[in-house]
Protein backbone atom coordinates (compact mmCIF):
# COMPACT_ATOMS: atom_id res chain seq x y z
CA UNK A 1 0.00 0.00 0.00
CA UNK A 2 3.10 2.06 1.14
CA UNK A 3 4.42 1.86 -2.46
CA UNK A 4 1.11 2.70 -4.08
CA UNK A 5 0.58 6.10 -2.18
CA UNK A 6 4.23 6.64 -3.29
CA UNK A 7 3.71 5.93 -7.21
CA UNK A 8 0.12 7.76 -6.76
CA UNK A 9 2.18 11.01 -5.65
CA UNK A 10 4.35 10.85 -7.92
CA UNK A 11 2.04 10.81 -10.56
CA UNK A 12 -0.18 13.53 -9.01
CA UNK A 13 3.29 15.85 -9.17
CA UNK A 14 2.81 15.99 -13.18
CA UNK A 15 -0.79 17.23 -12.55
CA UNK A 16 0.38 19.91 -10.06
CA UNK A 17 3.53 20.52 -12.61
CA UNK A 18 1.25 21.15 -15.37
CA UNK A 19 -1.28 23.28 -13.45
CA UNK A 20 1.42 25.52 -12.37
CA UNK A 21 3.21 26.03 -15.71
CA UNK A 22 -0.27 26.23 -16.99
CA UNK A 23 -0.83 29.06 -14.78
CA UNK A 24 2.64 30.93 -15.23
CA UNK A 25 2.14 31.41 -19.19
CA UNK A 26 -1.85 31.51 -19.68
CA UNK A 27 -2.38 34.41 -17.30
CA UNK A 28 -0.05 37.07 -18.89
CA UNK A 29 -1.06 35.68 -22.50
CA UNK A 30 -4.86 35.79 -21.66
CA UNK A 31 -3.90 39.64 -20.88
CA UNK A 32 -2.21 39.96 -24.55
CA UNK A 33 -5.06 38.18 -26.12
CA UNK A 34 -7.30 40.41 -24.33
CA UNK A 35 -5.82 43.40 -25.38
CA UNK A 36 -5.41 42.23 -29.32
CA UNK A 37 -9.61 41.11 -29.19
CA UNK A 38 -9.81 45.41 -27.55
CA UNK A 39 -7.17 46.40 -30.58
CA UNK A 40 -8.82 49.69 -32.31
CA UNK A 41 -7.22 47.59 -35.72
CA UNK A 42 -9.71 45.70 -36.71
CA UNK A 43 -8.04 43.07 -39.01
CA UNK A 44 -6.13 42.67 -35.39
CA UNK A 45 -9.08 41.90 -33.23
CA UNK A 46 -10.89 39.99 -35.84
CA UNK A 47 -8.17 37.48 -36.02
CA UNK A 48 -7.64 37.21 -31.98
CA UNK A 49 -11.38 37.13 -31.59
CA UNK A 50 -12.28 33.55 -33.91
CA UNK A 51 -9.03 32.60 -32.30
CA UNK A 52 -10.09 32.79 -28.94
CA UNK A 53 -14.08 31.33 -30.67
CA UNK A 54 -12.01 28.26 -31.92
CA UNK A 55 -10.10 27.50 -28.56
CA UNK A 56 -13.19 27.68 -26.68
CA UNK A 57 -15.62 26.15 -28.78
CA UNK A 58 -13.80 22.83 -29.50
CA UNK A 59 -12.61 20.45 -26.47
CA UNK A 60 -9.64 20.85 -24.70
CA UNK A 61 -9.14 17.15 -25.11
CA UNK A 62 -8.73 17.43 -28.84
CA UNK A 63 -6.61 20.38 -28.77
CA UNK A 64 -4.09 18.14 -26.79
CA UNK A 65 -3.84 15.60 -29.30
CA UNK A 66 -3.78 18.03 -31.89
CA UNK A 67 -1.05 20.31 -30.52
CA UNK A 68 0.93 17.08 -29.50
CA UNK A 69 0.49 14.71 -32.96
CA UNK A 70 0.29 17.43 -35.95
CA UNK A 71 3.93 18.94 -35.12
CA UNK A 72 4.70 15.11 -35.56
CA UNK A 73 3.51 14.52 -39.23
CA UNK A 74 4.99 17.64 -39.74
CA UNK A 75 8.29 17.03 -38.88
CA UNK A 76 8.40 19.91 -36.45
CA UNK A 77 9.15 19.00 -32.68
CA UNK A 78 9.75 20.67 -29.29
CA UNK A 79 13.17 20.84 -29.24
CA UNK A 80 13.37 18.13 -27.00
CA UNK A 81 14.01 14.71 -28.10
CA UNK A 82 12.83 12.60 -24.63
CA UNK A 83 8.92 11.73 -25.53
CA UNK A 84 8.12 12.08 -21.63
CA UNK A 85 9.50 15.61 -21.85
CA UNK A 86 7.67 15.61 -25.28
CA UNK A 87 4.66 14.51 -24.18
CA UNK A 88 4.67 16.76 -21.34
CA UNK A 89 5.45 19.74 -23.33
CA UNK A 90 2.53 19.02 -25.95
CA UNK A 91 0.23 19.43 -23.07
CA UNK A 92 1.13 21.96 -21.49
CA UNK A 93 1.39 24.58 -24.71
CA UNK A 94 -2.36 23.27 -25.48
CA UNK A 95 -3.42 23.73 -21.70
CA UNK A 96 -1.58 27.58 -21.86
CA UNK A 97 -3.45 28.18 -24.92
CA UNK A 98 -6.99 27.03 -23.90
CA UNK A 99 -6.50 28.43 -20.55
CA UNK A 100 -5.50 32.05 -21.72
CA UNK A 101 -8.18 32.03 -23.82
CA UNK A 102 -10.72 31.80 -21.26
CA UNK A 103 -8.67 34.38 -19.21
CA UNK A 104 -8.73 36.79 -22.31
CA UNK A 105 -12.69 36.91 -21.78
CA UNK A 106 -12.55 37.32 -18.21
CA UNK A 107 -9.97 40.19 -18.29
CA UNK A 108 -11.96 41.34 -20.93
CA UNK A 109 -15.30 41.67 -19.12
CA UNK A 110 -13.26 43.18 -16.00
CA UNK A 111 -12.41 46.02 -18.12
CA UNK A 112 -15.30 46.52 -19.47
CA UNK A 113 -17.25 46.70 -15.82
CA UNK A 114 -14.81 49.76 -15.09
CA UNK A 115 -17.27 53.17 -15.90
CA UNK A 116 -16.30 55.08 -18.70
CA UNK A 117 -16.44 57.70 -16.21
CA UNK A 118 -13.10 57.01 -14.46
CA UNK A 119 -11.14 56.61 -17.69
CA UNK A 120 -12.39 60.46 -18.39
CA UNK A 121 -11.69 61.74 -15.18
CA UNK A 122 -7.96 60.45 -15.66
CA UNK A 123 -7.84 62.00 -19.04
CA UNK A 124 -8.70 65.79 -17.79
CA UNK A 125 -6.40 64.87 -15.55
CA UNK A 126 -3.48 64.44 -17.48
CA UNK A 127 -3.11 60.67 -16.84
CA UNK A 128 -1.69 58.66 -20.01
CA UNK A 129 -3.48 55.60 -21.37
CA UNK A 130 -0.54 53.02 -19.43
CA UNK A 131 -1.23 55.55 -16.23
CA UNK A 132 -5.07 54.88 -16.11
CA UNK A 133 -4.61 51.44 -16.72
CA UNK A 134 -2.09 50.91 -14.03
CA UNK A 135 -2.93 53.47 -11.47
CA UNK A 136 -6.93 53.14 -11.96
CA UNK A 137 -8.22 50.08 -13.64
CA UNK A 138 -6.14 47.60 -12.68
CA UNK A 139 -6.70 47.15 -8.60
CA UNK A 140 -10.37 47.52 -9.83
CA UNK A 141 -9.80 45.18 -12.24
CA UNK A 142 -8.30 42.33 -9.71
CA UNK A 143 -10.95 42.81 -7.72
CA UNK A 144 -13.27 41.80 -10.05
CA UNK A 145 -12.38 38.87 -11.87
CA UNK A 146 -11.07 37.34 -8.32
CA UNK A 147 -14.28 35.35 -8.43
CA UNK A 148 -14.69 34.22 -12.24
CA UNK A 149 -10.61 33.39 -12.08
CA UNK A 150 -10.57 31.50 -9.49
CA UNK A 151 -13.68 29.28 -11.15
CA UNK A 152 -11.69 28.68 -13.69
CA UNK A 153 -8.44 27.96 -12.07
CA UNK A 154 -10.28 25.67 -9.88
CA UNK A 155 -11.53 23.36 -12.82
CA UNK A 156 -7.59 23.79 -14.27
CA UNK A 157 -6.73 21.63 -11.52
CA UNK A 158 -9.39 18.72 -12.22
CA UNK A 159 -8.47 19.09 -16.19
CA UNK A 160 -4.82 18.35 -15.55
CA UNK A 161 -5.96 14.52 -15.88
CA UNK A 162 -6.60 15.21 -19.49
CA UNK A 163 -3.14 14.77 -20.37
CA UNK A 164 -3.18 11.74 -19.94
CA UNK A 165 -4.91 11.11 -23.31
CA UNK A 166 -1.00 11.43 -25.20
CA UNK A 167 0.11 9.26 -22.27
CA UNK A 168 1.34 11.63 -19.78
CA UNK A 169 1.14 9.29 -16.48
CA UNK A 170 -0.47 11.69 -14.38
CA UNK A 171 -2.33 10.41 -11.11
CA UNK A 172 -5.52 8.74 -12.99
CA UNK A 173 -3.64 7.02 -15.00
CA UNK A 174 -1.66 5.56 -13.18
CA UNK A 175 -4.28 4.45 -10.31
CA UNK A 176 -6.29 2.51 -13.52
CA UNK A 177 -2.97 0.40 -14.01
CA UNK A 178 -3.84 -0.83 -10.35
CA UNK A 179 -7.67 -0.67 -11.52
CA UNK A 180 -6.68 -3.69 -13.88
CA UNK A 181 -5.10 -5.75 -11.32
CA UNK A 182 -8.03 -5.95 -9.49
CA UNK A 183 -7.64 -2.81 -7.41
CA UNK A 184 -10.29 -0.32 -7.13
CA UNK A 185 -8.70 1.85 -3.91
CA UNK A 186 -6.09 3.40 -5.82
CA UNK A 187 -8.81 5.14 -8.38
CA UNK A 188 -10.83 6.50 -5.81
CA UNK A 189 -8.31 7.84 -3.48
CA UNK A 190 -7.38 10.15 -6.41
CA UNK A 191 -10.59 11.91 -5.83
CA UNK A 192 -8.81 12.54 -2.44
CA UNK A 193 -5.34 14.43 -4.10
CA UNK A 194 -7.76 16.54 -5.97
CA UNK A 195 -10.33 17.53 -2.87
CA UNK A 196 -7.15 18.34 -0.87
CA UNK A 197 -5.77 20.92 -3.57
CA UNK A 198 -9.13 22.63 -4.66
CA UNK A 199 -9.49 23.11 -1.08
CA UNK A 200 -6.59 24.64 -0.41
CA UNK A 201 -7.30 27.23 -3.26
CA UNK A 202 -10.60 27.72 -2.45
CA UNK A 203 -9.04 28.29 1.29
CA UNK A 204 -6.68 30.87 -0.77
CA UNK A 205 -9.00 32.20 -2.88
CA UNK A 206 -11.17 33.64 -0.13
CA UNK A 207 -8.62 34.80 1.91
CA UNK A 208 -7.82 37.26 -0.95
CA UNK A 209 -11.25 37.99 -1.57
CA UNK A 210 -11.26 39.47 1.84
CA UNK A 211 -7.62 41.18 1.51
CA UNK A 212 -9.50 43.03 -1.64
CA UNK A 213 -12.61 44.08 0.29
CA UNK A 214 -11.73 47.43 0.63
CA UNK A 215 -12.43 48.00 -3.01
CA UNK A 216 -16.19 48.16 -1.45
Amino acid sequence: MDVILVRLCEAFAINCELFFVTLLFSIPLGLVICFGSRSKFKPLAWLVKTFVWVIRGTPLMLQVIVIFFVPGLLKVNYGIDVPTFGRFSGAAVAFVINYACYFSEIYRGGIDSIPKGQYEAGEVLGMTKSQIFFKVTLLQLIKRIIPPMGNEIITLVKDTSLARIISNKEIIMMANEYTSKGLIWPLFSTGLFFLVFVGALTLLFGWIERKMDYFR
